[in-house]
């Protein structure tokens, strides 16, 4: 093998050329720009948890497979003994999807697609309580955050206010405001915060997963 020669990042790219479609098409028929969906199949950038499923059903695979990776998994990842597909990552607390509320020290771990774990080396879990968020993710699920992905217009945030108190919602940054809004069936009023508001992005959503059935 020539020593150039990069390691394969994820599966996507096979994945759509097994389901014959080129990446135009694949593009087109998940309403993703194409120097998008090729940066993702290239491992530059990381895609979204709703264009990765809606790829994953256009292929007609699951996203464990399209997420297959050989990099070598983070500290905080725990391989689980007869698996590659998921790693345990240790939950931090709590995050509210609805008012504002302190962050609880957890003392377990919920599991995560390795593939997804694997690129992001400092990610740490959250709780979600509260349903303004709960057309993206259900009340009782857990959060992937990545403290070191940068945000951007549309992603979910988890965001600290200067009391402690953090909050799920969506970011939506202006000239000279940033907004916190809420993706849920229910109604609830923005955030809007100027420069004189005290607040830390703790950081992006990158995954979830569902409650299981045992209450972890």
């Amino acid at each position: 093998m020539p020593s150039n020669q990069k390691t394969p990042q994820n599966n996507m790219g096979e994945m759509r050329r097994r389901a014959g479609l080129t990446q135009k098409q694949a593009a087109e028929a998940a309403d993703i720009p194409l120097g998008t969906l090729r940066r993702w199949e290239q491992g530059q950038n990381d895609p979204d948890m709703g264009s990765l499923m809606k790829l994953a059903e256009l292929y007609h695979t699951t996203l464990d497979s399209m997420l297959v990776t050989n990099r070598a998994l983070p500290a905080n990842a725990i391989p689980v003994r007869g698996t590659s597909a998921m790693v345990p990552v240790r939950v931090l607390g709590r995050t509210h999807a609805g008012e504002r509320m302190d962050e609880h020290e957890s003392d377990y771990e919920a599991e995560f697609p390795e593939g997804v774990v694997s690129r992001h080396p400092r990610c740490f879990a959250l709780k979600v309580e509260g349903d303004c968020m709960n057309r993206r993710y259900p009340e009782g699920c857990h959060v992937l955050v990545d403290p070191d992905a940068e945000p951007s217009n549309g992603r979910a945030v988890v965001a600290e206010f200067e009391d402690g108190r953090s909050v799920l919602r969506c970011y939506y940054r202006g000239q000279s405001s940033l907004m916190l809004t809420a993706d849920s069936f229910s109604e609830y009023e923005d955030i809007i915060l100027t420069g004189d508001d005290p607040v830390r992005l703790v950081g992006v959503v990158v995954w979830f997963q569902a409650e299981k059935e045992d209450g972890i």
